[in-house]
């Protein structure tokens, strides 16, 4: 599993908020549920995006935003029309006063707004969760992306904008997985720009000495990788790889192994009914005991700890949950 395959894998892709947002003007939605991430495509009209710290800017027909949080903003067909709607964490909606919102915004399945068509539609997805492994990644990413249809050259969102309203067995499923697609499809579009500043391990994947290596790693991280075994893959000597490697990385291959096998444990942890010893096992740790002690090493705390930290919202965040 690379590092964009991770974002398709474990619980940060499944049960993400998806929403057909269908709105006349004028209309005002100030963003606060802090999801780490959100998938944000403009079907039709247009929405000027502000953030609370940053410049506006103009979300047009076709194109795709994916915004980092956990930081808040507005969406609006003006700059300065002011917010009528907030979006809390746990996708709770009120007036900016604090009047509940669902009842009256709801227009069928999967649909809000403060219209039955809209002149403006957008889909958008919220994923609740950022797992290690994509954090590898996302940390790259700006706090705004956006691509236009030109630049994304995917039939994803009219595909997406179809299923959306259904309500069929095994639905949510379906929507879960195109949103991970149309999420990927956008950051590999994004990467491909000459200004972008993508991870070093991401840019390594293509080199004829490193990428065979990178692939060995990230795909069997449960194997007793050595340097040797690795260089032999990239057809070269062990004192070459491990030069090339570093280089092309930034770190030496058995710190980038380690690395991503705590990443990889970290996410895995999050499962329901996951064992230490099962996850050790997964990613190359031969006691439940190692992958205890290199954990609380890179992250200073237990797993045990994490794990707590996860399924524990209060705790998560300071905050009594009610």
């Amino acid at each position: 599993m690379d590092g964009l395959a991770g974002l398709l894998d474990g619980p940060r892709a499944r049960g993400a908020f998806l929403l057909r947002c269908q709105m006349d003007p004028p209309w005002s939605v100030h963003l606060r549920d802090e999801s780490p991430l959100t998938v944000t495509a403009m079907v039709r009209g247009h929405a000027w995006a502000v953030p609370d710290e940053g410049e506006p800017f103009l979300i047009r027909a076709g194109d795709v935003v994916v915004s980092l949080g956990p930081d808040h903003w507005t969406v609006a067909d003006e700059r300065t029309t002011p917010p009528q709607a907030v979006i809390h964490p746990g996708q709770v909606c009120t007036t900016p006063d604090g009047h509940p919102l669902a009842e009256e915004m709801h227009q069928g399945v999967r649909s809000w707004g403060n219209s039955a068509v809209g002149e403006t539609l957008m889909l958008v997805g919220a994923y609740g969760m950022e797992g290690e492994v994509s954090r590898r990644l996302l940390r790259a990413l700006p706090r705004f992306v956006v691509l236009t249809q030109d630049e994304l050259g995917s039939p994803l969102v009219p595909l997406l904008a179809d299923e959306i309203g259904k309500d069929a067995p095994g639905q949510e499923a379906v929507l879960d997985r195109l949103l991970d697609l149309l999420l990927i499809a956008v950051l590999r579009a994004w990467f491909a720009r000459p200004e972008a500043d993508p991870p070093a391990w991401y840019l390594g994947q293509s080199d004829p000495v490193v990428g065979p290596a990178l692939r060995l790693l990230q795909h069997h991280p449960e194997h007793p990788w050595t340097v040797a075994e690795l260089a032999a893959a990239g057809g070269v000597s062990r004192a070459a790889f491990a030069r090339r490697f570093t280089d092309v990385v930034g770190e030496p291959p058995m710190t980038f192994l380690t690395g991503w096998r705590l990443a990889l444990a970290a996410d895995l942890l999050r499962e329901p009914g996951a064992t230490l010893s099962a996850v050790a096992r997964q990613v190359g740790y031969s006691t439940p005991f190692a992958l205890s002690t290199a954990f609380k090493r890179a992250y200073g705390i237990s797993p045990k700890e994490h794990r707590n930290l996860l399924h524990d919202p209060a705790r998560r965040t300071g905050e009594e949950v009610g």
